[in-house]
């Protein structure tokens, strides 16, 4: 089954939902209902909320709806005519949709007594439409514009066969435990406080702890690579913001200007320019390039409240962000090597599927054909290098040159957008960035931008996600965990504790007057890899007694022995 089949029926399907609606409720205005990538959705515009129970209702109806097999019948209509027959049914947001479109003549989807304004195309009838479940409702503004009336968007999921619906809806009861908003509470990761501002994240010292192991890897890996390390502030005077052309192409998205002693200043949407700066502080040669730059840089970007979601969407995060100047030359063999470092990283952190995209020239760009030409060949080649599959997303490249986006694959099959490697032939003329070639004149080197996990926030939420909070034991904020069985086994416990300390293995030591049982229970629950379980016997026998957090049994072994074992498992993040 193609893509644009299950689109074509899930954008079916939202139009039985909205006839399911209109007959149920009369005075609700529809909008519109498209298929997205999930299922889909259609905005009404209803005084009284929609609750559980009405979706039930709209739900039931949509079935009756399915069995009385209505026709699917296109009908082409002048914009005259169109404009006349949804104003006699009172659909005012469909004939401002009318006024917006070029075509002399538009066309309408008719199914019993409902019709709607749709290019389709659709099923044959809603006979057609087998397995759908309502998910559930969210306010929409009308247009995405906050200042439009608020609506609201039913959401829901189709598929041809009962057996793809029922899979689809398991998966969705699994995203839900592993949701990390939920996880960041129960395992005390991190939490977002109003009182501070949405969209800002508190980390707390487990989640410190991950970030910190994630961050120490992130710099032994770019120095190792030939990266070397930057730092920079987090307001910029708003001239530099206009050399940049933030201010006119991000401003939305940025913050308002601060007044510093008569000028003013705007916290960072991007650390490209201040690197530029880093650049441009001395004359650079041939010789010297490539140069790569890395920085953990802290940004402040406007997010509209509707669309903020735990770590996954936030105001304030830290970007992995790199960028390297090179020669003209050096391009294809910098890709590559962003491209493998990439992969490399991904893979560290156990993410091994991904979905790869080229996007390549705007109609609307700056630089020559010539150099986009060159880039492109370079990324292309890059990913052909790999041999990794991957999708032109033709036109679909920035105004200041193409990129390679890299979406990993989560456990549950999700994608998520985390790496990217674009080129840049606008910055560099912004600034006026050069070195000093072979012949002895100024040159301007080519501007790589490159993001490995993209935010540490997000990235740290997909590995939530992605392991439903049990990290692999590299990464896990506590590595171990000692459970003692009485009151004298502790002394032993704390020997064994501070023994593998020693090492560098983080460890915790339950120590209460709890029965051994429910110590081991808190463990699991706290998803630690290792419990190590003292009692008598080990003590006397100068071992301890292993269970891993996925397994019933324990094993007996050497307290070094068990260390070795760890080492291995950490050095090989699994």
């Amino acid at each position: 089954m193609t893509n644009n089949k299950l689109e074509k029926l899930r954008h079916s399907t939202a139009h039985v939902m909205a006839q399911a609606v209109k007959r149920l409720y009369p005075e609700t205005l529809v909008t519109i209902g498209p298929a997205i990538e999930n299922g889909f959705y259609y905005d009404f515009d209803r005084e009284e909320p929609f609750k559980p129970e009405d979706l039930q209702k709209i739900e039931k109806l949509m079935h009756e709806i399915v069995k009385e097999n209505f026709p699917v019948v296109r009908s082409e209509l002048n914009k005259e005519e169109a404009l006349k027959f949804f104003e006699g049914k009172g659909e005012k947001y469909k004939k401002e949709l009318i006024t917006e479109i070029e075509d002399e003549e538009v066309s309408i989807y008719t199914q019993g007594e409902f019709a709607d304004l749709c290019r389709g195309p659709h099923v044959g009838s809603t006979g057609d439409i087998k397995s759908f479940k309502l998910l559930s409702v969210a306010g929409s503004y009308w247009r995405g514009d906050e200042n439009n009336k608020m609506l609201q968007r039913i959401y829901g999921i189709a598929f041809y066969s009962r057996k793809d619906l029922g899979e689809y809806l398991d998966r969705l009861e699994e995203a839900k435990k592993r949701d990390h908003r939920k996880l960041g509470k129960e395992l005390d990761l991190f939490h977002v406080d109003e009182e501070i501002g949405s969209g800002l994240i508190l980390w707390h010292p487990k989640g410190a702890l991950v970030r910190t192991i994630i961050e120490d890897f992130w710099r032994k890996e770019h120095y190792k690579n030939g990266y070397q390390i930057l730092y920079s502030p987090h307001i910029a005077r708003a001239h530099l913001w206009e050399t940049s052309e933030h201010l006119n192409f991000y401003k939305e998205n940025m913050y308002s200007p601060m007044d510093i002693d008569g000028t003013d200043y705007i916290v960072k949407p991007m650390n490209c320019p201040f690197h530029i700066k880093i650049y441009n502080s001395r004359l650079r040669s041939y010789r010297e390039l490539p140069f790569r730059w890395a920085e953990l840089g802290t940004v402040y970007r406007y997010e509209k409240t509707g669309v903020l979601h735990g770590l996954l969407r936030v105001r304030g995060f830290t970007q992995d962000d790199a960028h390297i100047f090179c020669r003209s030359d050096q391009l294809p063999e910098e890709i590559s090597k962003a491209l493998d470092f990439t992969i490399f990283i991904l893979r560290s952190f156990g993410f091994e599927e991904y979905q790869i995209y080229l996007s390549t020239k705007p109609d609307k760009f700056v630089g020559s054909e010539e150099s986009w030409e060159k880039a492109t060949t370079a990324l292309k080649g890059a990913l052909d290098k790999s041999g990794m599959a991957y999708e032109i997303d033709a036109g679909e490249g920035v105004f200041y040159g193409p990129k390679i986006d890299v979406k990993i694959k989560d456990s549950l099959g999700r994608a998520w957008q985390c790496s990217t490697i674009q080129v840049d032939f606008n910055l560099p003329e912004r600034f006026k960035i050069s070195y000093i070639g072979e012949d002895g004149q100024p040159h301007q080197p080519i501007m790589i931008h490159r993001a490995l996990m993209g935010s540490l926030e997000r990235f740290f939420g997909c590995l939530i996600e992605h392991f439903a909070g049990a990290f692999p034991t590299w990464l896990a904020p506590v590595q171990v965990r000692i459970l003692t069985i009485t009151d004298n086994h502790i002394k032993y416990a704390e020997e064994i504790s501070e023994f593998l300390k020693k090492d560098g293995i983080r460890v915790e030591l339950d120590s209460r007057n709890e029965k051994v049982g429910f110590k081991i229970r808190e463990a699991q629950t706290s998803k630690i890899p290792y419990m190590l379980i003292i009692g008598d016997k080990e003590i006397k026998d100068k071992e301890v007694a292993v269970r891993k957090r996925k397994e019933k049994k324990t094993e007996t072994m050497d307290s070094e022995d068990f260390l070795s074992k760890l080492n291995k498992e950490i050095i090989s993040k699994k």
